[in-house]
C-alpha cells in the first residue's frame, strides 16, 4: 500500500478545493491511500505523515510567498528534521492566488526547499504549458506554465464553488496521480 498525505492550508477555499483534486488524482493509482490534512490538523497527526510514503504540500500564494497559516506547519516540522523523519519520502507543491502569476513561483520554490531540507524527493509537473499559443485556451491543462507543481488562479471575487477553473482543477490532480504512480514504483 502506497501512502500519500496531502497538507494543505486555504484561507477562502480555493486552495481546498486545489487539495482535494490533487488527492482525487492520487487514488486513482491503485494501492493508494490518501489522507487530506489542513496544516493546522497535520500539525496533531504527525505519525500519519511520518508514516506516508508521500507528502504533497499546499498553500495559497499571499503577499509572494506560502501563507503564516502554513509557514507555521514547516516551523512545527522542524524537530522531524532534526531527526531526519522525511528523508528519502516523494514530496511535490501545489498553489493557487487570485493573479495569474502572484508570484506563485517563489511559493513553490519555497516548498521544494522545505522540502529539500527535509531530504526528501520533489516530483514536478510534467505537462507541457498550454494556453501558450493562438490555438491554446484557458482550458488547457497546466495553462499557468508550472514546472514545478502545480499552479491554480482563482479570481478575488469569485469563492471557492466557481473557482479555480477545471483545467487547473485537472491539472493538481494531473500532479497527484504523477506523485502516486512515482512513489509506488520507487518503494516496489
Amino acid at each position: 500500500m502506497t501512502k500519500v498525505v496531502v497538507v494543505y492550508h486555504s484561507g477562502y477555499g480555493h486552495t481546498e478545493v486545489q487539495a482535494k483534486a490533487v488527492a482525487r488524482g492520487a487514488e486513482k493509482v491503485d494501492g493508494t491511500e490518501v489522507q487530506l490534512f489542513n496544516s493546522e490538523d497535520a500539525q496533531q497527526n504527525w505519525d500519519a505523515l511520518n508514516a506516508a510514503d508521500a507528502i504533497i504540500f499546499g498553500s495559497p500564494t499571499y503577499m509572494g510567498s506560502a501563507s503564516a497559516q502554513f509557514k507555521a506547519f514547516m516551523d512545527a516540522s522542524s524537530g522531524i528534521w532534526y531527526n531526519r523523519g522525511w528523508k528519502d519520502k516523494v514530496a511535490a507543491g501545489f498553489t493557487t492566488s487570485a493573479s495569474q502569476s502572484g508570484d506563485k513561483l517563489n511559493t513553490i520554490v519555497q516548498l521544494a526547499i522545505f522540502a529539500a531540507q527535509h531530504g526528501m524527493i520533489w516530483v514536478g509537473n510534467d505537462l507541457l504549458p498550454g494556453n501558450n499559443s493562438s490555438s491554446g485556451s484557458v482550458n488547457d491543462l497546466n495553462r499557468l506554465g508550472g514546472f514545478l507543481g502545480a499552479l491554480a488562479q482563482a479570481n478575488s471575487d469569485q469563492g471557492p464553488d466557481v473557482a479555480p477553473l477545471q483545467s487547473d482543477l485537472l491539472t493538481a490532480e494531473h500532479l497527484g496521480e504523477r506523485v502516486a504512480s512515482i512513489t509506488k514504483k520507487l518503494r516496489s
